[in-house]
């Protein structure tokens, strides 16, 4: 199918209404059915019209929340000069996104066990995750050879703040009584202290 800015918009507002149905009323209850009586279109034809199938929709939904994070928290991880306050930034920016999107993050949470490679697999943990590990674990290796990190294994220390910062995903989702600000300076103090070379 040809995208044009009319089937753009078309498939925008096919995401969005998909999101928050998905994070009102659970995965497996969020049929087309539902996603099209929110949307407002006339036919659930109107989703397979944009999308070969579910797990197409899916993709699309997590690829389009990914990109709005990016955008939210790379410009200011990027605008710090030093590794510390990168990291840090990181931290606090990612958590930021949680606070700020908690429909996005609902539906995310949701989706995580249903989503499917485009050859029909099933995503682990492992896979959904990877990305992020490795970004990160960049980061810290930069840290590293800046200077301002001790050593340790990258790859273990990207897996242990990123379990952080989707352990308070998973919090706002269920609506924990932690409170964010509290969570955010807390993370940050313990993500600092892992990294920091001792004096």
């Amino acid at each position: 199918m040809e995208r044009t800015l009319t089937t753009e918009a078309r498939r925008a507002q096919i995401v969005r209404a998909a999101i928050e149905t998905i994070a009102e009323v659970g995965y497996p209850k969020a049929s087309f059915a539902r996603i099209t009586a929110r949307a407002g279109l006339s036919s659930p034809r109107m989703i397979s019209y944009h999308f070969a199938d579910k797990h197409d929709l899916l993709r699309q939904i997590v690829l389009d929340i990914f990109t709005e994070a990016a955008a939210f928290m790379t410009p200011r991880i990027e605008a710090d000069e030093t590794a510390t306050g990168r990291l840090r930034t990181y931290v606090e920016a990612n958590l930021d996104f949680l606070r700020e999107h908690p429909v996005e993050i609902a539906a995310l949470t949701e989706l995580g066990p249903h989503l499917r490679t485009t050859v029909g697999e099933g995503y682990s943990g492992t896979d959904a995750q990877d990305f992020s590990v490795s970004h990160l674990a960049t980061m810290l290796a930069a840290g590293q050879e800046a200077g301002e990190f001790r050593d340790f294994d990258t790859r273990s220390m990207a897996v242990i703040i990123r379990a952080s910062i989707d352990a308070a995903a998973q919090r706002v989702r269920d609506g924990s009584d932690v409170d964010l600000d509290t969570y955010t300076r807390e993370a940050v103090m313990v993500v600092d202290l892992a990294v920091r070379k001792e004096a």
